[in-house]
């Protein structure tokens, strides 16, 4: 009987111990979000990492015409007041990372403005073109790369906000950043 007791114990102080280290690990894990936010500021106000290479708010996108996967076309002026454009590529860890909330604020969006600008020159496309479709118009980017031109796409992955007749609203490396997304 005593023995039981001893493992009843022991059990408890073991699980007592794992408990206050999860709990430890998940304020370190707070800590690391709060300071990589941090870093996300200071690397938005620092601008893009070439100035002046890279589109800014303010700017018109050049005329493209792209067709998404379930045959719509997609051009510059079909483009709706304040659509979110994202531009993401299967080779992008950042982008299969912001996948989850991107596809989550998405769909409680009209499917209609947003577009999904998969680059379809690196990698297999097929997990990002499958988990944006139900929620987004999607375009995969081929060698010509109509639309990535069009936006002047620097680096992945890139949101993008955009007016009617294709003024650019907003510019930012995660969905949270823009306007529209950070309701989210």
């Amino acid at each position: 009987m005593s023995y039981l007791i001893a493992v009843v114990a022991l059990l408890s102080a073991l699980c007592l111990v794992l408990l206050l280290v999860t709990l430890g690990l998940v304020r370190r894990i707070r800590e690391h979000t709060k300071l990589l936010d941090a870093l996300y500021e200071q690397v938005d106000l620092m601008g893009p990492p070439m100035a002046g290479t890279g589109p800014a708010v303010g700017d018109v996108v050049a005329d493209f015409a792209a067709t998404t996967v379930d045959g719509t076309q997609v051009t510059r002026d079909l483009l709706p007041e304040g659509t979110v454009v994202a531009f993401l590529s299967p080779d992008c860890q950042g982008c299969h990372e912001q996948l989850p909330e991107l596809a989550s604020w998405a769909a409680e969006q009209d499917r209609e403005r947003v577009l999904a600008v998969v680059d379809g020159r690196s990698g297999d496309p097929a997990s990002l073109v499958a988990t944006l479709t139900p929620v987004a118009r999607v375009v995969v980017d081929d060698t010509t790369a109509p639309v990535g031109s069009a936006f002047g796409v620097q680096s992945f992955p890139t949101f993008f906000q955009v007016a009617t007749g294709g003024r650019l609203l907003a510019v930012a490396p995660r969905i949270a950043r823009l306007p529209a997304g950070s309701a989210a």
